[in-house]
């Protein structure tokens, strides 16, 4: 393969993350005040540390549009383990679980000629010089949204691609240039469904970075997961932004699949748990789906265990949250998710695997999981009515060890 001649390179550093983290102001915003023992107490994002992106000024889009892979696609191959397909089906507007099941139905997909040559159908092989240059295109801002598009569809065919990105000249870069293009669109809410469209394939290949097990430790340490956490802030319910969430929840979601602590620490360094708690509070049912098994992940791990339940507001927060999607669930049963049901009575299973926690959920687990509200929501679920089912024995047993005897409470009244 030839070569093109060598273009002018993307400075990284005016887009690095030392550099971008300097553009964080501290943001708080409150939770409902709730009762506990004899006074109220106010839970705030601050117990978690939330920063938030002051948008940056950077070029354009250009004008082409190219339907990007489904946010659906996304979120649903993060929660059941399989590769995302290239299916290509514009978000529906959210606010009625019939909009929110619309995800499912395809839409009119976006017309893209083939590039020749560069996947062999019949042996399932693909033109790996074909690759490389659409990976030298990325570098050019003329050619980048093609490239994205091309490469996106490829993800499943190429085992590689990770460390083909991450090894290449100014790849990366151009892929956060995509990302903090968005910036300045996110407040004011001007973002239109091609630039959201385009920004989630450049997201989409990051979570392939991910996903990697040669580039993920990299991935990690370049703090690249923080450029996301403004799409993340956003509240926006319209389709470029929901798009916008799904996507980035996804590049999370594919790091907490691995189950490794290095990945555990390094999210909890961040504000990760608030911005999925707020998600699970005020986002679609896809977004709370993902935001909850991104919290499961962490629970799961010893040390996120202990920093959620280290501090009474902490727990309070979660427990808030987690309460709130149950009542919320209850009064639309018919219609509950039950994969977004599973999550939540995973994430209390594992609360109560801490003593102190277990002794707050005594007063603090919903009475809706406690009756006979989701019996048919959970009849063909055997493993999460099992779940359910050692949540309550595992709260309702007597405590072995009292307050007294050495174990210090975890909410104590003021």
């Amino acid at each position: 393969m030839q070569h093109p001649s060598p273009v002018p390179p993307i400075n990284s550093s005016n887009i690095s993350c030392s550099d971008t983290m300097r553009a964080y102001h501290s943001t708080t915003y409150s939770q409902p005040s709730f009762n506990m023992g004899a006074g109220p107490l106010t839970s705030s994002i601050t117990h978690f540390t939330n920063p938030s992106l002051i948008p940056l000024g950077l070029p354009s889009f250009s004008s082409t549009q190219i339907s990007p892979i489904s946010s659906h696609d996304i979120s649903t191959s993060v929660l059941n383990g399989n590769n995302i397909s290239s299916l290509n089906s514009p978000l529906p507007a959210l606010g009625t679980q019939s909009q929110v099941n619309s995800l499912n139905h395809p839409m009119q997909q976006t017309t893209i000629a083939p590039i020749s040559g560069s996947r062999n159908i019949l042996t399932g092989c693909y033109d790996k010089e074909n690759v490389y240059q659409l990976i030298l295109e990325l570098t050019h801002p003329d050619t980048r949204e093609r490239a994205l598009y091309e490469l996106c569809k490829k993800r499943e065919d190429v085992p590689d691609l990770a460390p083909m990105l991450w090894h290449s000249f100014g790849t990366i870069a151009a892929l956060l240039q995509e990302i903090i293009m968005i910036y300045p669109l996110i407040n004011p809410p001007t973002l239109t469904n091609q630039q959201s469209n385009r920004v989630c394939n450049a997201l989409a290949l990051l979570q392939c970075v991910a996903s990697h097990a040669e580039t993920r430790t990299p991935f990690l340490d370049a703090q690249i997961p923080m450029f996301l956490y403004p799409f993340l802030n956003t509240s926006s319910r319209t389709r470029p932004y929901e798009y916008l969430r799904l996507t980035s929840l996804g590049v999370v979601g594919a790091l907490v699949k691995i189950d490794e602590q290095e990945v555990i620490q390094f999210l909890l360094s961040t504000e990760i748990i608030p911005l999925c708690l707020r998600i699970m509070e005020n986002g679609s049912d896809l977004s709370k789906t993902v935001a909850t098994f991104i919290l499961q992940k962490i629970l799961q791990d010893a040390t996120g265990l202990t920093y959620i339940c280290h501090t009474c507001e902490r727990f309070l927060h979660v427990s808030h949250t987690l309460n709130q999607m149950i009542q919320s669930m209850a009064k639309e049963v018919n219609s509950t998710n039950s994969r977004l049901l599973k999550h939540v009575i995973r994430c209390y299973l594992r609360l109560a695997d801490d003593p102190r926690a277990r002794e707050a959920l005594k007063q603090h687990l919903p009475d809706n999981l406690k009756d006979n509200t989701f019996a048919l929501v959970l009849r063909d679920d055997q493993s999460t009515h099992s779940c359910l089912g050692q949540l309550l024995q595992t709260v309702q047993q007597n405590n072995l060890t009292s307050l007294d005897g050495g174990i210090p409470p975890l909410l104590m009244p003021t």
